[in-house]
């Protein structure tokens, strides 16, 4: 069961990180689709044209891309854009359902085939392999999308939307509300909207020029319920954060703010279910739906994604699902006092960390990253409030919010909520990773307080980097075993062995003085993990095209600063004249000390 639960989680989250990267492509599509369609506010005939190709043609091609970016990059998203077009031809509907398929399918592909033939071509062949590898696979993908994979999917699109049907004129549409509010309050939310309500939505509005399913998850009312519940009835601290909270979700659209509120009362889900159903019971009665999500979720982008005609019901249904989630929660908000664990820190624990860390020792070059599925919400939220507690206590940190498949390979901590930390492992193993239950809890700074003191003492250089007493056959053999040991210590990925490997081909990295410096190429860089040098000692020497080095000092930088570190190098050799001593040397903290500067 447990399995099953996580296995739909990152399905869905999946879904939802192929949609939210594009998320303003569909809002433009909406603004047209609103503005110039017959039933529009300013009816155009000629930009009205612009809404089908779009929506046909754009959007799923946007969807495909990013789903073949996620598993295999720029050539996975290419490849994912060929086999996606397979199943918007092969189809006389909106393929966003084909696309979720075929763009990440188009990814693996492309990601199997470049791992075959990894080190197996030969040099000056890599740009015609590379071209005419996705040319062919994506003719042959394509055809089968086209064939099959199209006519599977519009047969699955008719299911839901006849499924979607059903429930709308039985009545029952209000009954959703038992599964998306709870679903929202497990931070399920963006997959929930993008991934399944979403693509139904974008079906419903080609035809009608609106869809309620774009009201369901988004509607802003149960969480204003909930908040001015706590700010009216409840006593202390928990009262006091209440109205900040109802700003930043009401006008921010950061529904994750009003989720702990919830999650601190458990009861309160029969709150947020019953204000939910009220206001989709208001919303079927009165007809109304958007045009496209509106994200984030505030009232503003309502507004904005909602057509003519359409504004008086969705307001009513806002209200009605405020007023009745307000009235329930109020049952049994009234008289608690209960003490919300927010990031903002006290002034005593401002102190105290002050002391405890010593922020002076700390590199502020550091880039800590909040992550969530959007990138947008939670993660935002979370970001600012660290980034102004890292400010009172005199540290200028940057901290920014990405998508988790956004997350920079620059990012040296990594903060997110505990169900989505195994997928930002996956996406940047060599960062220290924070793992948290919400993003309001008054620990997290303490936490990357801790990281940061302790990154303050992890050295690019250090003693664990060295390796002595080694043997290769020759100087590629040598270079496998700098990697290696870069590969152990978290440095980087096997890929940036292989590009150490590519540039020692074309031009040898012996430095001089017993010492070559292998590195890998700028492409190579994205495999680097963190900026980190090794230093593996070969006393029998290694022959690099006729010199002899007796150490291999690897680097692997995330930047360009492995320039400067080999002139810093260089100067640490034309300085020391007993450096192939040095080099020999069975004493690891003598080259520890010689080479750390």
């Amino acid at each position: 069961m447990e399995n099953a639960k996580l296995f739909a989680q990152r399905f869905g989250r999946s879904l939802s990180a192929m949609v939210m990267p594009n998320i303003g492509a569909f809002i433009a599509w909406g603004f047209i689709t609103a503005l110039f369609i017959p039933t529009g506010w300013i009816p155009n005939e000629n930009f009205a044209t612009l809404v089908g190709p779009m929506i046909t043609y754009l959007l799923p091609l946007l969807i495909g891309y990013t789903g073949g970016k996620m598993i295999a990059g720029v050539r996975g998203g290419v490849m994912g854009s060929i086999v996606t077009m397979g199943v918007i031809v092969g189809t006389d509907i909106p393929m966003f359902l084909g696309a979720m398929m075929m763009g990440p399918l188009g990814g693996y592909v492309i990601a199997k085939f470049d791992n075959a033939i990894d080190g197996k071509i030969k040099p000056g062949f890599e740009m015609l392999v590379n071209n005419f590898s996705i040319g062919i696979l994506g003719t042959g993908f394509a055809l089968l999308a086209y064939a099959f994979i199209g006519p599977i999917v519009l047969f699955l699109n008719e299911i839901l939307s006849s499924g979607v049907n059903v429930i709308v004129n039985a009545g029952l549409l209000p009954l959703a509300s038992i599964i998306i509010e709870p679903a929202k309050i497990l931070f399920l939310n963006n997959a929930l909207n993008h991934g399944v309500l979403g693509p139904i939505g974008f079906l419903q509005a080609e035809e009608a020029g609106r869809s309620i399913m774009f009201l369901l998850e988004t509607n802003p009312g149960p969480g204003l319920g909930i908040l001015l519940a706590y700010s009216v009835f409840a006593k202390g601290g928990i009262k006091a954060s209440a109205p900040g909270a109802i700003i930043i979700h009401f006008f921010g659209g950061i529904h994750e703010i009003y989720f702990p509120y919830v999650l601190m009362k458990p009861v309160l889900l029969l709150a947020v279910i019953g204000g939910g159903a009220a206001g989709i019971l208001t919303f079927v009665l009165t007809g109304v739906g958007l045009v496209a999500t509106p994200a984030p979720g505030s009232i503003f982008a309502l507004m904005l994604m909602t057509p003519a005609g359409n504004h008086f019901g969705v307001l009513a249904g806002v209200v009605v699902s405020t007023v009745v989630t307000f009235l329930i929660a109020a049952m049994f908000v009234r008289g608690s006092n209960l003490t919300m664990e927010s990031l903002e820190t006290s002034k005593e624990q401002t102190v105290a960390l002050k002391g405890i860390h010593g922020a002076k020792n700390i590199d502020e070059t550091t880039l800590v990253v909040f992550a969530c599925d959007a990138g947008m919400g939670s993660s935002a939220m979370g970001a600012s409030m660290l980034s102004k507690n890292l400010k009172t206590q005199g540290l200028n940190i940057t901290v920014k919010n990405y998508a988790i498949n956004e997350i920079p390979s620059a990012a040296q901590i990594v903060v997110t909520h505990n169900q989505l930390t195994s997928r930002a492992k996956e996406r940047l193993p060599g960062a220290v990773h924070i793992s948290v239950s919400d993003f309001m809890s008054k620990d997290i700074t303490s936490q990357v307080l801790d990281k940061l003191s302790q990154n303050a003492a992890t050295e690019v250089f250090s003693p664990q980097n060295i390796l002595l007493g080694q043997k290769a056959a020759d100087k590629f053999e040598a270079i496998t075993m700098v990697g290696e040991l870069m590969v152990k210590n978290n440095i980087a990925t096997d890929a940036y062995t292989r590009s150490m490997l590519e540039r020692e081909k074309s031009i040898s990295t012996y430095m001089g003085a017993g010492i070559a410096i292998p590195h890998g190429t700028s492409q190579g860089r994205e495999h680097v993990l963190k900026t980190g040098i090794v230093f593996v000692q070969f006393k029998d020497g290694i022959d690099f095209d006729g010199k002899t080095a007796y150490a291999l000092i690897g680097i692997a930088s995330t930047d360009d600063n492995h320039l400067e570190t080999i002139s810093k190098l260089a100067g640490i050799v034309s300085e020391n004249k007993g450096i192939e001593a040095v080099l020999k040397s069975d004493d690891v903290d003598l080259i520890y000390k010689t080479f750390s500067a």
